[in-house]
């Protein structure tokens, strides 16, 4: 499978293609912790889903809001090429607060 997600930055837009996540003993007991699958995760990239830079000063790093099942889902990602694919690694995954959604909804 090959998917594409727009992300929009203050200074650049780019079209980003990937082919699939990775998970590994790192990323997956942090952003399961939550009570999320990872199809649950993984599902926020078919929703359409808004994406935004986030402010780590470590690596590129980008959320993503999405609504799943009357909840929303607050993602935080970043982007590995692995022989020269790229694949999305989610860093930490969880349902919005009541309070996340309001002001959410006040910006959309």
């Amino acid at each position: 499978m090959y998917l594409f997600v727009y992300i929009c930055s203050w200074e650049d837009d780019m079209e980003l293609d990937y082919i699939g996540f990775e998970w590994d003993d790192g990323n997956w007991p942090k952003c399961g912790q939550h009570g999320l699958t990872k199809e649950e995760i993984e599902s926020v990239f078919q929703s359409e889903p808004l994406i935004v830079p986030d402010p780590s000063p470590k690596e590129m790093r980008i959320r993503a809001i999405a609504k799943l099942k009357n909840r929303y889902l607050f993602l935080v990602f970043t982007i590995r090429s692995i022989g020269g694919k790229n694949f999305i690694r989610p860093i930490s995954a969880r349902y919005m607060h009541n309070r996340e959604v309001e002001n959410y909804g006040k910006r959309t």
